[in-house]
């Protein structure tokens, strides 16, 4: 299809939107049909559901469907380390000649927190997904791309917004920018942890209506396209490579979308790039360990039953839970209602949806069976309730391949919850969100600098498959930005941990000491020179392999 058809097809609620790997089986190309490339890794198709059904988990692969992220919102440098590592004369890293990239919300280029003494901005480009009739960047098409002489032209005017029409207007990219990045301010004190950093940002379009119904986000929240971001990271990748410089790539989102193995095509990505040269890759863990989001689920005979019960303060359009099981384990459920109605136990096959009708509550309920994965065979049962009354709904958990006689269960993360839904007998555990479970990425927690406590809702490991995650802490608790805002939550950890990042690649990358250093070499040093708390044993689920980043 020509450019404008398929500028059309990426914002339209009319065209469905699909992930694909390139070691998957590919459609051919027709006319009601777009692709973009990702780094000839993976692919975003484009499709126009013409006498298709409505988006499921039988007609359309668990994977290829794109999930929905937000951003992970609920003196830090000094207690950080970084003031000293900056300060130290042999040292004076400030992150010169390291691009961090950061995938967000937005970002408001005008605020001085983000240019030179002179005037003049310190943001390289900024992609724009959100202007439908722009000059995208090459080879996508969509979006407006702005350079670095684009927004110095801008900011020469009164009204720098009429030349350059990208904002915030949640504000949580422009604070994870100023924090990982922001020029020094004397006349307040304020400095981001690498204030000497290029900055490149992608600000992320809001997913398309037909995912949004399908996961039962509420009006309002923030919700991005996993595909959106993918297409984000490759362009921040691209514009590094053409640049021959050093990336820092932060990944500020999450969701609970997925198996919490790492293994999602994002968290694939994000491994892929993370082991490259010249790149680092830093995640959120997330703020889900008090939000009674998990089960975890434990059988110790193929004769036991676990009964699950879920908590519905308040009738609501409608949510879902995602069941996972490793394999080769199989498993089976029946659920009743809070009046009492039941469905019995529903049999599992390989590639199985049904739909049942609670009558006395008026609820639409379906059960997706999948196996799901490609160098695994992870079973997954996907429970969606439309319009479901208030009250305890009860799941029955039946083993029918019994092993391990483990589970876990979660429920959508926080922002994507109309209204509270939660287990009665939760877990804290395995509470990281995705892409935290990633295996190359530095995944940051958080603490509080104030007492040196861990913040209570900070993502817990381990994950599903049961590596080591979260990395380390960082500081997220009443964190400064520019402006004096201060924020709460292992966003601002992690936006921390990415000035630091971009500290050590100037260092190792840019004064030759490392030229080929990744995520990984980072992460390693990170790790190595992290404080232990007296008492603890490492690595744990609060606070990972070691207890707070002190770089050096």
């Amino acid at each position: 299809m020509d450019f404008e058809a398929c500028r059309e097809a990426v914002y339209s609620n009319e065209w469905y939107d699909f992930m694909l790997r390139k070691d998957d089986p590919l459609p051919e190309e027709g006319d009601d049909m777009c692709l973009m490339d990702m780094d000839g890794s993976y692919q975003s198709w484009y499709y126009r559901p013409v006498n298709l059904p409505s988006i499921n988990f039988k007609t359309y692969s668990y994977k290829a469907v794109p999930k929905c992220f937000t951003p992970l919102s609920a003196q830090a440098l000094d207690a950080s380390g970084i003031l000293r590592i900056r300060n130290q004369p042999n040292l004076s890293l400030t992150g010169e000649g390291v691009l961090i990239g950061i995938v967000d919300t937005g970002i408001d280029f005008a605020n001085q927190a983000f240019r030179y003494a002179d005037g003049s901005s310190r943001i390289i480009a900024v992609w724009d997904q959100t202007i439908q009739d722009g000059t995208p960047p090459k080879p996508y098409f969509y979006g407006q791309e702005y350079t670095q002489e684009m927004i110095n032209e801008a900011l020469a005017n009164e009204n720098p917004l009429l030349f350059v029409q990208v904002n915030d207007p949640i504000g949580h990219g422009t604070a994870v920018a100023s924090i990982a990045a922001g020029s020094v301010d004397e006349a307040t004190g304020f400095s981001g942890a690498a204030p000497h950093a290029d900055i490149a940002v992608v600000k992320l379009k809001q997913a398309k209506q037909y995912l949004r119904d399908f996961y039962f986000i509420p009006e309002g929240a923030a919700a991005y396209q996993e595909n959106d971001i993918m297409l984000g990271i490759d362009y921040l990748n691209r514009l590094a490579a053409a640049r021959s410089q050093p990336l820092v790539l932060l990944v500020a989102l999450g969701t609970n979308h997925g198996s919490h193995s790492g293994n999602s095509y994002l968290s694939s990505y994000l491994n892929d790039i993370g082991q490259r040269r010249m790149r680092a890759v830093v995640v959120a863990a997330g703020n889900e360990a008090n939000e009674r989001h998990h089960f975890y689920g434990k059988l110790y005979s193929s004769e036991e039953i676990v009964t699950v019960e879920v908590n519905v303060e308040r009738a609501m359009n409608g949510f879902s839970i995602e069941m996972w099981a490793q394999e080769p384990e199989l498993y089976e459920v029946a659920v009743v209602s809070p009046a009492g109605e039941r469905i019995s136990r529903i049999p599992a096959s390989r590639e199985s949806r049904q739909e049942y009708r609670f009558v006395l509550e008026g609820t639409k309920f379906s059960v997706d069976y999948q196996i799901v994965g490609n160098l695994s065979a992870n079973q997954l049962i996907f429970l969606r309730f439309e319009r479901p009354s208030k009250g305890v709904w009860k799941i029955l958990v039946y083993p029918k391949n019994f092993v391990y006689g483990m589970f876990h269960m979660w429920l959508p993360i926080s922002a994507f919850l109309e209204s509270p839904v939660y287990f009665l007998s939760s877990s804290p555990d395995t509470t990281l969100t995705i892409p935290g479970t990633a295996r190359v990425p530095m995944t940051v927690g958080g603490y509080n600098d104030a007492d040196g406590a861990l913040f209570l809702s900070s993502g817990r490991g381990y994950t599903f498959s049961g590596a080591v995650k979260p990395d380390f802490a960082a500081p997220a608790v009443d964190i400064e930005s520019a402006g004096g805002q201060m924020y709460t939550g292992t966003s601002y950890g992690a936006a921390i941990a990415a000035g630091a990042a971009a500290m050590y690649m100037e260092w190792a990358v840019v004064r030759g000491n490392i030229p080929g250093a990744n995520s990984m070499d980072v992460k390693d040093d990170f790790i190595r020179g992290a404080a232990q708390e007296t008492g603890q044993l490492y690595p744990n689920r609060e606070w990972g392999a070691d207890a707070i980043i002190v770089p050096g």
